[in-house]
């Protein structure tokens, strides 16, 4: 997804930061599009141009707010940084507030872009994890599909559809299941 500039990139900044806080303000059943873009400074019909609906603004927000902050950890060898990083997305995805994300996210999303890009944020994570354990020498080193598969599909069934009881030590079984010899 390429960032706009300019005004584009200020209504976007101007209209998400209103959706956030109007969100902690008065709450997501009180929204409107009307009382985002009073408080954005915008147009009401600035906003349905671009995002069409409501919906679909609350998934652009999302999605931004899925975008990781930082690269993930170097802990020294493949295995303590995909679980590392496996504890961490879990952590933040099954958070209230990730859950309610990764559901905005997938509403407002007619075509599947968003959801392909955060499919993107954690392939790119998965990615520079595999590479520092090949630069590293490590191997077998699994390919990001197969880690997508095997650990971030499930972590996300689970997160979506049965988030009760869901702890680290689950993440951990995927990741070590994942590389154990004959695993990957």
């Amino acid at each position: 997804m390429v960032r706009p500039g300019g005004r584009s990139a200020r209504v976007q900044a101007a209209v998400h930061e209103a959706v956030r806080a109007l969100v902690a303000e008065v709450g997501r059943d009180a929204l409107t599009v009307p009382l985002v873009a009073q408080r954005a400074g915008v147009t009401p019909s600035t906003v349905y141009r671009r995002w069409g609906d409501l919906q679909e603004l609350l998934s652009d927000v999302a999605v931004e707010r899925l975008r990781p902050d930082t690269a993930p950890g170097d802990h020294g060898s493949l295995t303590a940084d995909l679980t590392a990083w496996a504890e961490q997305f879990l952590d933040e995805m099954a958070s209230p507030t990730g859950r309610t994300y990764i559901r905005d996210a997938l509403l407002g999303d007619p075509d599947g872009s968003n959801a392909g890009q955060c499919s993107a944020y954690a392939a790119a994570h998965i990615g520079l994890i595999l590479a520092r354990a090949a630069e590293r020498g490590e191997t077998p080193v699994p390919e990001a599909e197969t880690v997508i598969d095997r650990v971030v599909a499930p972590l996300m069934y689970r997160i979506l559809f049965r988030p009760q009881g869901l702890a680290p030590a689950y993440a951990r079984h995927l990741v070590a299941d994942l590389l154990a010899p004959g695993g990957g």
